[in-house]
């Protein structure tokens, strides 16, 4: 199974080990475009892979702060009372980078810069740049690839 994130597009597809399109979900990169650098607030390119998949079992909406679920269920009150908040929603899938010295170690690793594959809140526009770093996914669209790609899945992110 392989992932592959076009950042021109918005979109991501999941293709299997032939090449077969399996899904394709809208998605939402970095507002700050392209960029491996820590501290950037960039999506980061190339060669990853699904680290780890946390969140199995939580409801939909549940609200993550540093891996762990917070307790709090997103509603649309809830927003209105944090709007600033980036919220991390559902399940993550945290990516881990392939290439050294261009998304791995060093000041341009992507799993210390803590980037995933994540729910947002349903009124997120997806297709449209808006992230702060990471992918972001309506709620049941994450749902279902949580489902479907096991850790270790390869990520492909890139501008086209």
């Amino acid at each position: 199974m392989k992932l592959h994130v076009s950042v021109a597009r918005q979109s991501m597809r999941v293709l299997d080990e032939s090449g077969k399109l399996l899904r394709e979900y809208p998605v939402s990169t970095a507002l700050a475009g392209v960029g491996e650098v820590f501290g950037s607030f960039q999506t980061p390119r190339g060669a990853h892979i699904i680290r780890a998949k946390i969140g199995a079992g939580q409801p939909e909406n549940t609200v993550f702060v540093r891996r762990r679920p917070t307790g709090e269920i997103w509603t649309p009150a809830l927003g209105e009372q944090f709007p600033g908040r980036d919220w991390i929603l559902t399940r993550i899938l945290w990516l881990s980078g392939c290439e050294p010295g261009q998304n791995r170690l060093g000041c341009v690793d992507t799993m210390r810069r803590y980037i995933y594959i994540h729910g947002s809140p349903d009124s997120v526009d997806m297709g449209l740049p808006g992230s702060h770093g990471c992918i972001r996914m309506r709620n049941a669209d994450i749902l279902e690839l949580f489902e479907l790609v096991p850790c270790y899945s390869a990520v492909e992110i890139a501008e086209d």
